[in-house]
């Protein structure tokens, strides 16, 4: 049977690069399609139904096919092996075809990952890739990490990338030195003043926002909250956006949104009453009040608590064993457990943002914002 299922595969594999397309992508697909004729060696037919499945992806798009009968082995395991990519799209599934061949061939094949990933070159932030894992990496320590508009704009942008990069199987957030971060750069609402003042700010700042708590409700891989140390703001309230989120055992959180004239964020008003329950979200949000890595843990925010000098080694440890694992299934998997909440998480965050920037027009947030900013100086 097996003998049966490689001929059936590499008859309907071979050759099959007529149609035209001038993006580089398809120009990519082709070369592929035909190094893959310049095999010498049988790659088997694991790799094969693989082959047989991406193709198919990225031509026709999911599998549209009714179930072959049982006993119809060969187009049975065609049939799962096309099925099985579920709503990969097109690209992505040429993307893997591309890759895979060139693992065959033993070549490497220039790739999207061969490029600087966004973020690289904005200013605070460091973004690096090994093994199948993005890293992004809050960068201004002597701020303790707070966020600038152009950081939020980078770790969407890196994050959309990564979502249609094959090379990427998980990502990672994290922070230099002792903070993982302060939230909001203040700044954001006092240097820079557009042309249109405060009004063209508001908006722009509602997009930024909006735009970056999307990137992570839509990223449809791993994505992992690596908590080195204290977090203030928006930095807590994504975590809820986050699917695991380790942290140091001198981490704390906070959310001061009240005391600066503001109103939740990160889909915060949404998770967090979902997650701590009423009383203690209402006295994160409306108190304010600052919850230990512990309470954080038993309330449900965090998965697991490292001690400091253990934890880059334990959470490289969890990234990397997730990195290794069949990338379709954990993209398949995440979006079951999310598919019931992803397009109200979408929903909440652009209302969240509405108001926030509502609340940064009104009198009390200036004035409240001004009050702060005197008192640090």
């Amino acid at each position: 049977m097996l003998s049966v299922v490689s001929r059936s595969l590499f008859s309907r594999t071979s050759g099959l690069g007529s149609v035209r397309c001038f993006s580089d992508l398809s120009s990519r697909f082709e070369a592929a399609q035909t190094k893959l004729n310049t095999l010498t060696e049988d790659p088997g037919n694991a790799a094969k139904l693989k082959i047989y499945g991406l193709f198919k992806q990225a031509n026709q798009g999911p599998c549209n096919i009714p179930k072959p009968g049982g006993f119809n082995f060969v187009a049975k395991a065609k049939y799962d092996a096309w099925k099985g990519l579920g709503d990969m799209t097109q690209d992505q599934a040429k993307e893997e075809y591309i890759s895979f061949v060139a693992e065959l061939a033993g070549a490497d094949e220039p790739s999207p990952a061969a490029a600087p990933a966004a973020g690289a070159a904005t200013e605070g932030l460091d973004v690096s890739q090994e093994d199948g894992v993005l890293t992004i990496r809050l960068n201004r320590p002597e701020k303790f990490n707070a966020l600038t508009w152009a950081m939020y704009t980078a770790i969407g942008e890196t994050l959309n990338a990564a979502a249609e990069n094959p090379s990427v199987k998980v990502a990672v957030i994290t922070g230099t030195g002792k903070w993982y971060c302060s939230g909001n750069d203040l700044s954001n609402f006092t240097k820079n003043m557009p042309a249109g003042g405060p009004q063209e700010m508001a908006s722009n700042g509602q997009k930024v926002l909006n735009d970056f708590c999307d990137a992570m409700i839509k990223f449809p891989k791993p994505l992992v909250a690596a908590v080195n140390g204290p977090a203030i703001g928006i930095p807590v309230t994504t975590l809820g956006l986050c699917d695991l989120v380790y942290c140091t055992d001198n981490a704390t959180f906070k959310t001061p949104f009240v005391s600066l004239g503001q109103s939740p964020e990160g889909c915060s008003s949404f998770i967090f009453p979902r997650t701590f329950g009423f009383a203690k979200a209402n006295e994160m949000l409306l108190t304010e009040r600052q919850i230990t890595a512990q309470e954080a843990c038993d309330g449900g925010l965090v998965t697991r608590i490292f001690t400091e000098d253990r934890f880059r080694d334990e959470v490289d440890k969890v990234v990397k064993h997730m990195a290794s694992l069949p990338p379709q299934s954990m993209r398949i998997s995440k979006g079951l457990i999310r598919q019931e909440v992803t397009e109200k998480l979408l929903e909440v965050n652009k209302r969240e943002c509405e108001v926030l920037r509502e609340r940064w027009l009104s009198d009390e947030c200036m004035t409240a914002i001004m009050n702060f900013l005197n008192r640090k100086k």
